[in-house]
């Protein structure tokens, strides 16, 4: 019998707001473990399928190399990140997370177009609540503008996926090699998604106002959904190399400007997501693995990042550089956690970033994009910069900024975060437990001497270089105008005056109706008077009774039902 874990977890995201107050913490944690279990125990090449109309079959569970691997770290990042949310009450977030999960999943698991756009559309709505849920003003602005940028990318999707349906191919094959018109709007709708750079506002704009346990949440499934299937759809496809290259630059360059801890870690999200996307277009096998193995290890690195950033919020009740110093005296646990989620995102030796971006780096050497090749280095010491070395120095060290009321962070966030580096350093120090699981076979050795040594020498530059412009480096709040501002402004112009236009058009229509209004009722009021010309020899009273000149209403209805009789007799001889 197959489990499927994305059904497994949508029925439990459907059930729990019903589900009693004193089980929803047993439930919270079972479900993702019951999960977790079934996703583990997915065999490659076992599918599932249901009748559909028009005798389509869809491909609701197709398990390969790339799905299984996918589905295992989602059913991981499910454990933990409930964990972290065992605190929380609302039936309505519990629910949004589970259904996010679930529909991710579901993403993962399609073989064909139209249970793909299915879970898609699901997983849009319901990471949606997850920001709503904050019940703020700002929350409910970012999560209308996150639903909207969203629905514009899944309708795109849609639109190419119908006319690849339309076309006979119901089923998720590449597409990299017939670039028409549907692969195009299929493309756009993932880029959106992905947030590749210039449609990528979107993420530090929603994540940072989303709950503190939901954000741990979008950290690790909406992006990295997109990029499985850029790597299932796309790979190979030349124009990802360089709009991954271009994602990991600016989003590091707007990292290092930011004040607030969680915009400066979803830009993050952006950078480390260009070197997922640029190794997707690379599309050698060393360069997907890459691709997945990043993925893998960015998903649990960044959600151990943003849990920190959590706790730090939890704890202080601020979130901005400006406002926070001297926390490793007040919570050395968050302090120490959140450092190895940075080393991990720097891709410092024996922590899972390191293994997963070595796979990156040599594609790159190794397919001759030396100018790849080192502007990726160059992110990466933006990295070690802005996430590593600021962060935490600004954060943890020196005297504390404000008269924190510091609230003790739960036992059950300090479990998620511990498991979570654990698995950071597992996957490090012993990288084969995750290629040997990866899409394709993969003969690499990422510590040896020159690796090694080349990642000890950057993350002394990057100190080096923290230390000379220090001063520079102050945090500042500052309002950050983000790539969105070019084709946004011009958006509410547009929409501004598209909409003057439609109200003046609309006034211009009403005056000439209202005029033939005006200038037709005085006839009807008194017709015989206003055909006079015909009727001249007929004596016209002026005061006009229309009454005395309209027919009884018992004439009316004797010629009706005479009329319907005649009708009736006629139908039936």
């Amino acid at each position: 019998m197959i489990l499927h874990p994305a059904l497994i977890m949508l029925g439990a995201g459907l059930l729990i707001p019903f589900v009693p107050n004193t089980l929803r913490k047993v439930f919270l944690i079972l479900v993702p473990v019951v999960v977790l279990f079934a996703s583990y125990q997915l065999q490659y090449g076992q599918e599932l399928t249901v009748s559909f109309i028009n005798n389509m079959e869809l491909i609701y569970l197709k398990v390969d190399r790339l799905s299984w691997i996918f589905i295992f770290i989602l059913a991981i990042v499910s454990l933990t990140s409930n964990l972290y949310s065992y605190h929380v009450t609302s039936g309505v977030q519990l629910s949004a997370q589970f259904i996010y999960v679930a529909s991710s999943m579901g993403v993962v698991l399609a073989g064909d177009w139209l249970t793909l756009i299915f879970f898609w559309e699901v997983m849009a709505v319901s990471s949606t609540f997850l920001i709503w849920v904050s019940n703020n003003e700002e929350a409910k602005k970012a999560g209308f503008r996150y639903l909207l940028v969203h629905f514009v990318g899944g309708n795109l999707l849609l639109a190419g996926i119908f006319i690849k349906v339309s076309q006979g191919q119901l089923y998720i094959t590449e597409l990299t090699a017939n670039m028409d018109l549907a692969s195009i709007l299929i493309l756009a709708g993932v880029a959106i998604n992905a947030a590749i750079f210039p449609l990528h506002a979107w993420l530090p704009d929603a994540y940072p106002k989303s709950t503190i346990t939901g954000s741990v949440f979008m950290s690790c499934l909406t992006t990295k959904v997109a990029v499985y299937c850029l790597i299932r759809v796309f790979p190979g496809l030349e124009i990802l190399i360089w709009g991954g290259v271009i994602m990991c630059l600016v989003a590091v360059t707007y990292a290092m400007l930011a004040n607030d801890l969680r915009v400066i870690l979803s830009f993050h999200i952006i950078s480390q997501v260009g070197y997922m996307v640029a190794a997707a277009g690379l599309g050698s096998d060393l360069a997907l693995d890459g691709s997945v193995a990043h993925a893998f290890s960015h998903i649990l690195y960044k959600s151990l990042l943003f849990m920190g950033a959590g706790a730090i919020i939890y704890s202080t009740g601020y979130s901005k550089l400006t406002d926070l110093g001297g926390l490793y005296k007040l919570i050395p646990g968050v302090a120490i956690l959140y450092f190895i989620g940075s080393l991990a995102i720097s891709g410092v030796p024996y922590l899972n970033g390191f293994t997963s971006k070595a796979l990156i780096l040599s594609a790159s050497s190794i397919q001759q994009y030396p100018a790849v090749e080192l502007l990726l280095y160059l992110a990466t010491i933006g990295t070690l910069i802005s996430t590593c070395l600021k962060v935490v120095f600004y954060t943890f060290t020196g005297e504390p900024k404000k008269d924190y009321k510091i609230k003790k962070v739960p036992v059950h966030m300090y479990a998620a975060m511990t498991i979570t580096a654990a698995l950071c350093f597992i996957y490090g120090v012993f990288p084969d437990l995750l290629y040997n699981r990866l899409p394709f076979e993969v003969n690499y050795v990422p510590y040896t001497f020159d690796h090694v040594i080349s990642k000890i020498q950057l993350f002394l530059a990057a100190t080096f270089m923290f230390i000379l412009f220090i001063r520079t480096m102050e945090p500042k709040d500052v309002y950050l105008v983000d790539a969105d501002w070019f084709y946004r402004k011009p958006f509410v112009y547009a929409v501004q005056y598209t909409s003057d236009m439609v109200v003046t058009i609309q006034e211009s229509l009403g005056s000439v109706w209202l005029k033939g209004i005006n200038s037709t009722v005085p006839f009807f009021r008194n017709p015989l008077r206003k055909l006079n010309f015909i009727f001249n020899d007929m004596e016209i009273p002026d005061n006009y009774d229309a009454d005395h000149y309209r027919v009884s209403i018992g004439m009316i209805m004797t010629v009706v039902l005479i009329v319907f009789v005649v009708s009736f007799l006629h139908l039936n001889i």
